[in-house]
């Protein structure tokens, strides 16, 4: 028996590694200097790499006879060369161009082959891996922000940004383009509960490139998207083994530390590679509360080639927390940050004097988890299967399993009490709760100064464990000019969501400290338990897809449909109200919690929707592009309701028609794209969290119509050598079409959506020192659906810059960098008061969320 299984393990590993041709090299400029990053593919083929710090790349291919190779990377004329893959080692040194067009590099999104921009009827965005190393990634708005088309709100911190994407509505956080890794999202249902896509996954060196694809044909593949899609394809290994740390400080005593490494797991001949990567980081910013943020990830994959393809398996473990910023009274006229009682800026209202808040419930002792802000825990496994049945005919089958422990608490923006001012003097504040007397105090017991003004605020403790499994497989068969590809999605999702808000009362000064108002409080906690949400939400999906990319001589067609079925079950706890204890104070002998009944609903929904785009290749600088869809978007489980029989309201998709017409021009010292866009939704099922009257809050459903239209323009110009100027601008002209809450709203902007977006950079690289500038500037928006309140345009200029030298005598380098986020310390508002919602006003104060203040950092990142 053992001879046996030797045998059967010598012809098992015979065949996976037969057939295999290694192509190595090195890829070089025209003054000797390495290329870093390069996209180095087998074309029309999935087989290539990138190239290492030294300008190294190897990878192996099943695929055989005549070949192309082509090399491509952004500032560089595109490499092509005839290679004959026979089973013996190809070995390729290129010398690239300086002045490439940034149209011809490879993308890998919303599509079934290997195919450049400028083949692509699509607006994609394309960040290498380069580029993506140099960013500060404290966020995903820090890589966002300069993509043409959306709009960033990063004024909340590290996690949660807000991602609005050109002529649509909705309350950010990816509602209309999910964030994926490695072509699968990181949520495949929306509306399970508001945490945002990003609370489960954090940027690392580990990613080799980002891709955005706009536009309704990205709905035709895997859990699609009705915007677009956001996709992050990780690092994998080669036959070279390489590495990569960063250590970095900034402001606020930030330390993080990042590493990627990468190589074969079994000596040069291996057929079987690894990357690991992930990052370590403390910090007590970016704005200075006595919460801090700490926590690790790890990400890797182990890819090992067969015969005829291969699998990857790959996961991600994430201990991680950060701080979630909310919106603040700002100065009532000029929204600036305000002056505290001891006369200093304001710059958070959060404090760590609220993180032991504790009190009795019919289920025991609560303990508030303010302090532990947005904690995320757990991972995910994924499993990658590609196989060529033949030179023609190929599948690519993903299964991904995904388990997190996740809290999201947050600081509210106000006592949300009906009559109460946000901000009041003690006559005032005694005077909305109807309390004749009070004296205001300290917990120490020390008085409060008479003239001291006061906040009441509210914590929103949210406890949101979330398991998924979805599947994704593809069959691709090309025959002659078309390539058709027929796949299937599957997914299982279910989450928990509970929620608990209580009410505490602080002085009004940056990071405050509590205060008690006798017979009223204890401990500073005004209302306990003034809110109480629990329930359960599970979703399953499946969808089928066709598509056919046709590619003619001058012409390229994509054409698609895609099937989907959706269905929830949704079970939501009833509330009463209970005397918990004898304190003698009418407001905290009180708690409303959970009854332990529930009401259980079920609503399912189907749709279609249908892509057709083509191009025209005027000619080798020059290609005029179209695309139409009919898309859908499935309602947000959370926000649907049900009577007491478990009767929901309706659950009819949301209806979305997209068409874009434009250019792209590429020339090795200018390249650019310019797009006529329109967006038209229907049915819309627009959700927003307002307060009610004694401080909880409440989920208002509107059905809406909105109407978009708009153009877009990005360019990259070379001027100078290793001198470029890009950029893009966006406008759009939207309005609300129709409201059955509120027909008074029709013909309003839509809100939290500017008019005009625009991004200007300007970079230098000479692979020694390298240096951007860049300026984002986001135009005038609404803060509401009723458009009172008007929030001004801002401009964010953020600066990078760094000197690579050699270290080793193995070309070994270590950059050293510096950067600057918002370098003029803009005070723009992001956003007014969420739940306040069309009921905020101008007042006194004004309640807002700036953008961020001046960081700044130092970095080492050493190659080797």
């Amino acid at each position: 028996m053992k001879k046996l299984l030797l045998t059967i393990m010598s012809v098992f590993c015979f065949y996976m590694s037969f057939s295999q041709t290694e192509i190595k090299g090195t890829i070089i400029d025209e003054a000797g200097v390495p290329v870093t990053g390069a996209n180095v593919l087998i074309k029309g083929s999935a087989s290539g790499t990138t190239t290492d710090f030294d300008g190294n790349f190897s990878f192996t291919t099943n695929l055989e006879g005549e070949q192309v190779l082509q090399v491509s990377f952004i500032g560089y004329e595109a490499y092509e060369q005839s290679v004959n893959l026979q089973g013996t080692l190809v070995e390729i040194n290129a010398v690239l161009a300086e002045g490439g067009n940034t149209l011809d590099e490879v993308l890998l999104t919303a599509t079934s082959t290997t195919r450049s921009q400028k083949e692509t009827p699509l607006s994609i965005t394309s960040i290498n891996s380069k580029q993506l190393a140099k960013l500060n990634t404290s966020s995903q708005a820090d890589v966002l922000r300069s993509v043409p088309g959306i709009t960033v709100e990063g004024g909340g911190g590290e996690v949660a940004s807000n991602i609005f994407v050109r002529g649509l509505p909705s309350g950010g956080q990816y509602q209309f383009n999910p964030l994926q890794i490695d072509g699968m999202p990181v949520l495949s249902t929306f509306g399970l509960n508001s945490s945002a896509h990003d609370v489960y996954f954090r940027n690392d060196l580990g990613m080799k490139s980002m891709e955005f694809v706009r536009g309704g044909s990205s709905i035709l593949y895997g859990v699609g998207s009705v915007a677009g899609i956001i996709n992050y394809t990780s690092v994998t290994g080669s036959p070279v083994t390489k590495s990569t740390i960063r250590t970095e400080v900034a402001s606020n005593s930030r330390y993080k530390a990042d590493f990627v490494t990468s190589g074969p797991l079994d000596g040069e001949d291996s057929n079987t590679f690894y990357a690991l990567s992930g990052f370590y980081r403390y910090d007590e910013g970016p704005i200075k509360t006595g919460l801090a943020t700490e926590g690790f990830q790890l990400r890797g994959n182990i890819k090992h080639l067969t015969k005829k393809g291969s699998i990857t398996f790959s996961g991600q473990y994430i201990d991680d927390n950060v701080q979630f910023y909310l919106p603040f009274p700002l100065e009532g006229g000029s929204r600036e940050r305000p002056k505290g009682n001891d006369g200093q800026t304001i710059y958070t209202l959060q404090t760590a004097d609220a993180a032991n808040l504790s009190y009795m419930t019919p289920d025991g002792m609560y303990n508030s988890p303010i302090e532990d802000g947005v904690l995320t825990k757990g991972g995910y496994f994924l499993t990658n299967f590609k196989h060529d049945f033949s030179e023609t005919f190929k599948m690519d089958a993903k299964l991904r399993y995904s388990r997190y422990q996740h809290q999201f608490n947050l600081f509210l923006d106000g006592s949300g009490v009906s009559g109460a001012k946000v901000v009041e003097n003690q006559q005032e504040y005694l005077a909305a709760r109807n309390l004749t007397t009070g004296n205001f105090t300290y917990l120490n017991g020390q008085p409060l100064a008479a003239n001291a003004l006061l906040y009441e605020n509210r914590i929103l403790d949210r406890d949101r464990p979330l398991e998924e499994l979805m599947a994704d497989i593809k069959f691709t068969k090309k025959v002659g000019v078309h390539n058709v590809t027929f796949g299937s999605f599957l997914s299982r999702s279910s989450a928990g969501d509970f929620n608990v808000i209580t009410s505490y009362l602080s002085e009004y000064n940056n990071t405050p400290r509590l205060v008690n108002v006798s017979g009223y409080t204890v401990n500073g906690i005004t209302n306990r338990g003034v809110s109480y949400t629990n329930r359960n939400i599970s979703s399953n999906k499946v969808a089928v897809f066709l598509t056919d990319e046709i590619k003619l001589d001058r012409w390229n067609f994509d054409i698609g449909v895609r099937y989907e079925r959706a269905s929830g079950d949704i079970e939501v706890e009833g509330t009463d109200t209970y005397s918990v204890d004898n304190t003698g104070i009418a407001n905290l002998d009180n708690v409303v919690w959970g009854n332990g009944s529930y009401t259980r609903g079920h609503v399912s929904a189907d749709d279609f929707a249908v892509a057709l785009a083509g191009l025209y290749k005027v000619n080798e600088n020059l290609s005029v592009y179209g695309n139409f869809s009919r898309g859908y978007f499935f309602p947000e489980l959370r926000g649907t309701k049900f009577d007491a029989n478990g009767n929901p309201s309706s659950y009819d998709t949301e209806k979305i028609l997209q068409g874009e017409l434009g250019l792209k021009y590429g020339t090795p010292k200018f390249s650019g794209t310019l797009a006529l866009y329109a967006v038209g939704l229907k049915d819309r099922r627009s959700i927003t969290f307002v307060n009610t009257a004694n401080g909880g809050t409440t989920e208002d459903v509107d059905t809406q119509d909105t109407s978009t239209m708009g153009a877009e323009a990005t360019w990259n110009w070379r001027f100078v050598k290793n001198f470029n100027f890009g950029g893009s601008v966006t406008y759009q002209d939207h309005e609300i079409t129709k409201s059955e809450s509120d027909p008074t709203i029709e013909g309003n902007e839509l809100r939290r959506q500017p008019k005009f977006l625009s991004t200007f950079n300007l970079g230098y690289d000479n692979n020694k020192f390298d240096g951007i500038l860049t300026y984002n500037y986001t135009g005038d928006k609404y803060s509401n659906d009723t458009n009172t309140i008007k929030l001004d345009g801002y401009g964010l200029v953020n600066f990078n810059l760094g000197y690579t030298f050699p270290i080793g005598e193995d070309s070994e380098t270590l950059r050293l960098g510096a950067q600057v986020f918002n370098l003029l310390n803009s005070e723009g508002i992001t956003e007014g008061s969420p739940r306040l919602g069309n009921n905020q006003t101008e007042e006194e104060y004004f309640v807002g969320r700036p953008v961020l203040p001046t960081r700044v950092f130092f970095s080492a990142t050493f190659n080797f």
